[in-house]
C-alpha cells in the first residue's frame, strides 16, 4: 500500500494578535505561540481518517523550514502521523514556487497515493503551492475540499463554490488542498505526545533534494499594520451621510 504526503506550515498561533516590528522588518516572533496553520492541520486529519480506514499505509508530514519547525513536526506525530520530513532552510518564509518544488521532489521519493496541502496559509495567504505543485507533477488536482472520497485508483472530492457544491473525480495520484470544512481535527492526549518523541524525524536540505535556491524571486520588502479604525459618526439623514462619506473620499 502507499503512503499520503501531507505539508505542515509553521505559522503565528491563530489566537495570537500579529505585532510588526517598529522597524518595519517583519513581525514579533520572540516569546509568540507558534502553532500548525490550521488548515494544514484540517490535511492532516484527513489523511489519518483515510489511513485509518485503510486505504493507505503510513502518513508522511513534511514541513519546510528551520531547526525550530520541528516543534510542529512533533505535533503532527503526535497527531497520528508515521514519520516526519523536515526541510531545512534559514527562514519560514519560502515562495509558493519553492515550496512546490520541494514537493515535487519528495512526491518523487516517496511516490506518494495523495499530497495533501491547506490551501493556504494564514500568514502569507498565497494559496498558489498545491496548484503549482499539481503542474510540476503533472497530476490532478482538486482544491478547496470539503469532502473527500477514496474508490479504487480515483478520488471524489466536493468543493464549495458561488453557485454552491461541485464535484470533482480525478485520478490518483493526485494533489488535494483543504478548505475549513473538511473536518475537524483530533486533541492530542498526553501519551500521543511521549509517543511522538520515538517516530522517525528526518532532517534533510535543498542541496541533499537536489534544488538550488532561487534569491529575488520573491522578497518582503517592508511590513506595516493595518490602519487605526475611524470612530463612527451619527448623521441625521442620506444627504448628511452622502456628505460624510464624500469628506472622507469614499464616494
Amino acid at each position: 500500500m502507499s503512503s499520503i504526503l501531507v505539508g505542515i506550515k509553521r505559522v503565528v498561533d491563530y489566537s495570537v494578535r500579529v505585532r510588526v516590528k517598529a522597524d518595519g522588518s517583519g513581525v514579533v516572533t520572540d516569546g509568540v505561540k507558534m502553532s500548525i496553520n490550521p488548515f494544514d492541520e484540517i490535511a492532516l486529519e484527513e489523511a489519518l481518517r483515510i489511513k485509518e480506514r485503510k486505504l493507505v499505509s503510513e502518513v508522511i508530514a513534511v514541513c519546510i523550514g528551520p531547526d525550530e519547525t520541528q516543534q510542529q513536526l512533533r505535533s503532527a506525530l503526535a497527531m497520528g502521523a508515521d514519520r516526519a520530513v523536515l526541510v531545512q532552510v534559514a527562514s519560514g518564509a519560502v515562495p509558493p514556487l519553492m515550496a512546490a518544488r520541494i514537493f515535487f521532489k519528495l512526491a518523487q521519493k516517496h511516490q506518494p497515493l495523495l499530497v495533501i496541502l491547506g490551501k493556504q496559509a494564514i500568514d502569507d495567504d498565497n494559496g498558489q503551492t498545491g496548484q503549482m505543485l499539481a503542474a510540476l507533477w503533472d497530476r490532478p488536482q482538486a482544491t478547496f475540499a470539503s469532502k473527500l472520497e477514496i474508490d479504487g485508483g480515483r478520488a471524489r472530492v466536493t468543493r464549495e463554490v458561488d453557485a454552491g457544491l461541485e464535484t470533482l473525480e480525478v485520478d490518483l495520484p493526485a494533489v488535494v488542498t483543504t478548505d475549513l470544512r473538511l473536518n475537524e481535527p483530533r486533541y492530542i492526549k498526553l501519551p500521543d505526545i511521549m509517543k511522538a518523541k520515538k517516530k522517525p524525524l528526518e532532517v534533510t536540505t535543498l542541496a541533499q533534494l537536489g534544488i538550488e535556491s532561487a534569491p529575488g524571486t520573491l522578497r518582503s520588502v517592508k511590513f506595516t499594520p493595518p490602519p487605526v479604525r475611524l470612530r463612527g459618526i451619527m448623521v441625521k439623514d442620506v444627504s448628511e451621510l452622502l456628505g460624510a462619506l464624500k469628506q472622507r473620499g469614499v464616494l
